[in-house]
């Protein structure tokens, strides 16, 4: 049965602990992520004890996910671009084909400026990931950035994905893309999951709740927040919608939801919050498969 995968996103350092706890709850896949740098871990070793859990279990590895920004090479961030490397290296470790994260960013320029040095970087990742099989799937979070500033990520808007993609115009560069970080920009997430669905390898769980009647008294730069991340089933969208437009539209991927974002299921209603959004997505995905009658 295609049945789409529902999981969630675990840390790779403490994947081994995390995994064996919450696989009873019925998650079915896992992205593991890394945040600006794999460091010193052994991904032979972790994915040789990742799949070992994971052998006499209906789940699998999704993504493998680093967050930091490869284009500059600097402070922290100075083992992004080695992380991507070798992440795409050992991909097929885990038996995945999909390594993502942000793009990186020139910090404080606008998008535009970012592009020579993201072609640069990406053109040869590609290159890497296709001698690997391997897809490159970008996170649409802004990072607190916008068009003009940020230090992070350009990926978070449809014109700059033109542009990346106008860059690098390979069939192995892609979107991770949840509606969440568009609603916090005020898009409508569902005319550009339709318009974007071909490019989408990789889904992210997470929603947002806006409130409007906020935005109608003080607009979005006055000192009341108006936008919420929350988990799948908590926000406003009907994800009954986000999983027929990629049925319609063949996506083989997953929906991992991404968590210890909802400011009300958080701390130690984490989990809590976690399941629920879960067994929502498996709802809205059709519930328990039934057969067919044989004829």
């Amino acid at each position: 049965m295609d049945k789409l995968r529902i999981g969630t996103l675990v840390g790779g350092n403490n994947a081994v602990e995390v995994l064996p706890q919450i696989l009873p709850h019925g998650f079915e896949s896992f992205t593991l992520t890394f945040w600006q740098t794999t460091g010193d871990i052994d991904l032979k070793e972790l994915a040789k004890k990742v799949n070992d859990i994971l052998a006499e279990e209906d789940a699998v590895i999704s993504a493998l996910s680093i967050f930091g920004n490869p284009l500059t090479g600097e402070g922290d961030n100075k083992d992004a671009l080695a992380s991507w490397k070798r992440l795409i290296e050992s991909a097929h470790l885990f038996d995945t084909d999909i390594v993502s994260g942000f793009t990186g960013r020139i910090p404080d320029k606008p998008i535009s400026e970012s592009i020579p040095k993201f072609k640069e970087i990406f053109s040869d990742l590609s290159r890497r990931a296709q001698d690997n099989n391997v897809r490159l799937a970008f996170e649409n979070c802004d990072m607190g950035g916008s068009w003009e500033q940020g230090g992070w990520n350009i990926a978070h808007n449809p014109t700059a994905w033109e542009m990346m993609f106008e860059a690098v115009p390979e069939d192995n560069m892609g979107l991770e893309w949840e509606p969440c970080h568009q609603m916090v920009s005020l898009i409508d997430p569902i005319p550009q999951l339709r318009k974007w669905v071909d490019k989408i390898f990789h889904v992210h769980g997470k929603d947002a709740t806006i409130a409007y009647d906020i935005i109608d008294e003080y607009g979005i730069h006055g000192p009341k927040q108006f936008v919420w991340h929350r988990t799948p089933g908590f926000g406003d969208t009907d994800w009954t919608d986000i999983i027929t437009i990629l049925r319609q539209n063949n996506y083989q991927g997953t929906i991992d939801i991404e968590g210890y974002h909802d400011p009300v299921y958080k701390g130690e209603l984490e989990m809590t919050g976690q399941v629920r959004g879960l067994n929502y997505l498996k709802k809205c995905r059709g519930g328990d498969f039934i057969p067919n009658p044989e004829v």
